[in-house]
């Protein structure tokens, strides 16, 4: 497994493996051409070119025997005042490659980044019945610390319901 940060020349191949992996995943969590408005308004070549040149936001290719089967989105600004917090904003991996430890990988040297930059903690948002997610979040030593819901026009409405997850680092 490799992690590379995302630049501006990696817009396509982004843009390629942010709707492969998302569109295979979360296909059925919409309602009527939701996805499709999702997808362009999350991983359209304007929206990702905007944020790659916003120093607040770091994207990372998450690359298994050379192949791009992943990305992460980190959000490094402070969530909701907490200092030194950073949020993963993002964190999908192909179907196919789920359950190879992939994603655990990916996930650790993101927190070993945040670890050597000083963070404290580290936030995310999971849907409230996405068991394997939480359950992976969990075992990385993230634990629950609250409700939210997804504001999403065309997002299943049994699906809005999301935890906050946080991981303290030391």
């Amino acid at each position: 497994m490799k992690l590379k940060k995302v630049a501006i020349s990696d817009i396509n191949d982004l843009k390629n493996v942010c709707v492969a992996s998302y569109s295979k995943n979360y296909h059925d969590h919409w309602d009527g051409d939701g996805l499709d408005w999702y997808l362009d308004r999350e991983f359209s070549i304007d929206r990702l070119s905007t944020d790659l040149k916003d120093k607040n936001i770091d994207y990372y290719m998450i690359e298994y025997k050379l192949i791009k089967v992943g990305f992460i989105k980190i959000n490094n600004k402070a969530r909701s005042g907490i200092k030194n917090s950073i949020e993963l904003e993002k964190i999908y991996l192909l179907p196919e490659f789920k359950g190879l430890g992939i994603g655990k990988l990916a996930l650790n040297e993101i927190i070993i980044k945040a670890t050597k930059r000083g963070i404290n903690s580290i936030f995310l948002d999971v849907i409230d019945t996405n068991q394997n997610a939480i359950t992976f979040y969990n075992k990385l030593g993230f634990v629950c610390q609250g409700k939210t819901s997804l504001e999403l026009p065309k997002f299943k409405v049994e699906l809005k319901g999301m935890y906050i997850m946080k991981k303290e680092l030391k």
